[in-house]
């Protein structure tokens, strides 16, 4: 007795071109999505490495004018602190954001093999 698979092979062709062909159209698809996802963590690590090379510098300005400038003549001295703050609360930001964009990739077609072998299954089984 010929396995179901074969014989539907021998009989119609087409119907393994065309599912390998929706296996490579899903598999395009899902790279597209897995590409753009690593784009934007990327995208967001590096305005973050950034943000603190920002903050890092503005910190260093801000000590020098601390040790340079009297206490009692800095007409702003919160502005000393508040300065490095802002390029922080970006970093954190998208820290934040990169490490909650959480793609799990090639689920799809993940669920189409799954589907497939359970169908394969059904098929060969007594």
């Amino acid at each position: 007795m010929m396995h179901p698979l074969l014989r539907l092979i021998a009989t119609q062709p087409q119907l393994l071109v065309d599912h390998v062909e929706a296996y490579a159209d899903l598999l395009a698809e899902e790279i597209g999505h897995v590409s753009s996802a690593w784009k934007l963590r990327t995208l967001l690590y590096a305005v973050a490495l950034c943000s603190v090379v920002v903050a890092t510098v503005l910190a260093g300005v801000a000590l020098i004018l601390w040790a340079v400038v009297p206490f009692s003549e800095m007409h702003a001295p919160w502005a000393l602190v508040a300065a490095p703050l802002l390029p922080i609360a970006g970093a954190i930001w998208c820290l934040a954001a990169a490490r909650r964009e959480t793609n799990q990739g090639f689920n799809n077609l993940r669920k189409q093999i799954k589907a497939d072998m359970g169908m394969l299954r059904e098929v060969s089984a007594p």
